[in-house]
């Protein structure tokens, strides 16, 4: 199969070898995905560039988490009747090194979830990670209907799902941007409450919103955000992040005991089996209903993967897809 790949980390021009490999075989209990398109994530860049300098888990690493394609052959224990399945896949490099910069993948049957047939294989690659992310963050806590979230940095791939989703489930959502071309994208996609939070008074806008406060905190900077996200939450209230700049954080502990908040940190990684089910049902359902949708901003031959994970770098408005 042709496919891209990293021996070590380092620069995506400088690491990232296109060629061919062998063919994946599926396990007991995996699929194989004949790959259409292949999505490219911030994480999967961050490996890459091994941003953490934890090193490499695997000596050969074929990039990328998420990608959508057809079912092409099944292992034991697997329905066969799942041949010929149009499917996204998440987590596909998640503890394993070959992921979906690929013709093909080999994932678990359940990390394989149909895709609804009124969705393009390039919308279904952008599902993946941001889905599972976003949706943990939305609803770990329980139902969002009559409630009030607020999302940081909701222009963004895990945000801008995150505000959709909230908005599917009946939640009256804020979305926080940092740029007036933000604020645009958000109404456009019918946000009424999108708030530039590079302005003097973003704090009374935000506050102006949610006059009781907001229920739930969808947080792409913790770091920077914790102090606002205290005065804003609701007594009770939740922030679910995903993200923050520094390491090690400091918080405003009083005023966060004395609103009962909830801090839940994300790493999707490690997402209990049972949330990572619920997320992919619920993320299906709102993209068949035509609730979800990603903004495409640049698409790459395989061979040309190099790119797309400089798009990413360059910090690229909207999703980077690969075209396998």
């Amino acid at each position: 199969m042709r496919a891209v790949w990293y021996e070590r980390p380092g620069a995506a021009s400088e690491v990232l070898v296109a060629g061919e490999r062998p063919d994946p075989v599926p396990a007991d209990g995996e699929v194989r995905i004949s790959l259409t398109t292949s999505g490219v994530n911030v994480g999967d860049v961050k490996k890459r560039a091994d941003w953490l300098s934890f090193g490499m888990a695997y000596p050969e690493v074929i990039p990328h988490s998420d990608g959508a394609g057809v079912i092409d052959a099944v292992g034991s224990g697997v329905d066969p009747g799942r041949l010929g399945e149009r499917v996204w896949c998440h987590h596909a490099q998640s503890y394993r090194p070959f992921g979906t910069a690929a013709e093909y993948v080999v994932v678990p049957t359940e990390k394989a979830v149909p895709l609804p047939e009124s969705v393009s294989f390039e919308q279904g690659a952008c599902v993946g990670i941001p889905g599972m992310t976003a949706h943990r963050a939305v609803f770990s806590d329980g139902p969002v209907a009559g409630r009030t979230v607020l999302v940081t940095g909701a222009a963004g791939a895990v945000g801008l799902t995150a505000a959709q989703l909230a908005r599917w489930a009946g939640a009256t959502v804020i979305a926080a941007v940092r740029s007036d071309d933000d604020a645009k994208l958000l109404r456009e996609k019918g946000f009424e409450h999108a708030v530039v939070t590079t302005v003097d008074d973003h704090v009374d806008e935000l506050r102006s919103l949610a006059p009781n406060g907001v229920d739930r905190i969808v947080e792409v900077a913790f770091d920077a955000n914790i102090g606002l996200d205290a005065h804003l939450l609701a007594n009770g209230g939740v922030i679910a992040a995903y993200a923050s700049v520094t390491s090690e954080p400091s918080i405003p502990f009083w005023p966060l005991l004395f609103t009962n908040a909830t801090i839940r940190l994300l790493g999707s990684d490690d997402f209990p089996a049972e949330a990572q089910f619920a997320a992919a049902r619920d993320v299906t359902h709102c993209l068949a209903d035509g609730a979800l949708e990603f903004p495409i901003a640049a698409t790459y031959p395989l061979a040309q993967t190099a790119e797309a994970h400089e798009a990413v770098e360059r910090g690229i408005k909207g999703r980077v897809v690969v075209r396998i």
